[in-house]
């Protein structure tokens, strides 16, 4: 407006100092310029008044005309910046975010500590090759061969899902050209290497009939399975190119959900259970690969809670304490040589979080005990980096760590004879001492 304003009064400025033979027409122009001026000025004022009496009065005090006409003008504006889909497909949706994480975390890369081009130190490679990578500032395994099976390093490599987990991980979609490429497997096995199923997910450049697709064994014979499959109209609802994509897979003893991006697309009541899975990445991506990988134990509920119940082991480690003023495991363990906790450890240190937080009042002496392999010189300060470890776990799991106080007790206090592989697995141990 202050712009507006600002040009008619240069504008008749200019018009005041013209010849004498425009007069008369520049009179008139003048005259038409201060009209427009004043009739701009007196919308502006009504308007503004219009508005403050409408905030003092409510819309309770307008006329019916004014209430329709506003209702309707609201109605365009909402029609323009919002279409709501009532339909019964649509509210079906808002329920299918069901995915809770599973509460004893078996294994967990985010590959933060990995040195960028070297192998993840955390996986196991099965064909092909991979390497830690970087993108939108996020590290991941990069699949660096046309076709790459990677699986994640555990202690037994053949069995370690339990009968109810969460898998959980992170890729990142790009497009070659203008169109997304991608192709990606998960396979699911038992022990003994039979493939009880798999999700695929495929959509290249020079295959317009893009899909995904799962297959998934029921138990029984060799054709007895279930298998279904969408194709990129409906699978490409749910996935953002050009962004990092996060799906998650719940299990519960028989029952198998896939999630994308917080969507569950898939939900099969009666599946085999799988022991072991891997990972197949292929394509021309140029940022094919994984990142942000959490493998827990516990999902969401089936019929009743299957999974660890901690409050059940939080009472194990109280009846310890309350007989003999200290909680002994040997279930913390350790990277050999290190104080790197192993996975499995978890659902051992979240026995001991539980209890924590249920007595926040209550102090330990967090001891770290070693074998006598090894030197002295090499036993006391790993064992201290070990107990320091176990705290920093705890606090992890909300644990105040005011109330731990970590001591490395080397091989000095053994529990049994360190000549025999039983021994010294005693000897490993972590104890909390009640101060």
């Amino acid at each position: 407006m202050k712009r507006v304003l600002y040009c008619l009064v240069v504008l008749m400025a200019a018009l005041s100092y013209s010849t004498n033979a425009d007069a008369q027409l520049l009179k008139k122009l003048k005259e038409k310029v201060q009209n427009t001026v004043e009739e701009k000025i007196t919308n502006k004022v009504d308007k503004t008044v219009n508005n403050a009496m409408d905030e003092v009065l409510g819309e309770g005090d307008e006329s019916n005309d004014s209430k329709s006409s506003k209702k309707s003008n609201k109605k365009a504006d909402a029609d323009e910046t919002e279409t709501i889909d009532d339909t019964p497909d649509a509210v079906s949706q808002n329920v299918k975010s069901d995915f809770v994480r599973g509460s004893v975390i078996l294994f967990q890369d985010d590959f933060a500590n990995e040195q960028m081009g070297e192998f993840p130190s955390k996986w196991d490679i099965n064909e092909g090759s991979i390497e830690t990578a970087s993108v939108n500032g996020q590290k991941y395994a990069h699949s660096s061969a046309p076709s790459s099976v990677f699986s994640p390093l555990m202690e037994n490599m053949k069995s370690y899902l339990p009968d109810v987990f969460t898998l959980e991980w992170d890729e990142f979609m790009c497009k070659q050209g203008d169109v997304p490429d991608f192709a990606w497997y998960i396979t699911f096995y038992t022990a003994d290497g039979t493939d009880v199923g798999n999700i695929y997910k495929n959509y290249r450049a020079w295959n317009p009939d893009a899909y995904g697709n799962y297959r998934f064994k029921k138990g029984g014979g060799a054709d007895d399975e279930v298998s279904g499959s969408m194709d990129w109209d409906d699978l490409g609802k749910y996935i953002k190119i050009g962004q990092w994509n996060h799906f998650a897979i719940s299990f519960n003893k028989r029952a198998f959900k896939y999630y994308i991006n917080g969507t569950r697309i898939i939900n099969l009541p009666n599946v085999e259970a799988p022991q072991r899975f891997e990972f197949t990445i292929e394509g021309e991506n140029q940022y094919r690969g994984v990142g942000n990988v959490t493998l827990a134990a516990g999902a969401v509920e089936l019929y009743e809670r299957q999974a660890t119940d901690l409050s059940a082991a939080a009472a194990a480690v109280e009846k310890a304490i309350a007989e003999t003023g200290k909680f002994v495991t040997n279930n913390i363990l350790f990277e050999t040589g290190k104080a790197t906790l192993k996975p499995e450890s978890m659902e051992e240190i979240q026995k001991v979080a539980e209890y924590m937080k249920k007595n926040p009042s209550a102090r330990f002496e967090v001891q770290g005990h070693t074998d006598n392999q090894g030197s002295d010189k090499i036993n006391d300060p790993l064992s201290q980096e070990r107990a320091e470890a176990v705290v920093k776990a705890l606090e992890s799991q909300g644990v105040d760590p005011f109330n731990l106080r970590p001591v490395g007790k080397g091989s000095h206090e053994p529990v049994a004879d360190n000549s025999t592989d039983e021994g010294r697995a005693k000897n490993r141990r972590v104890e909390f001492i009640k101060r």
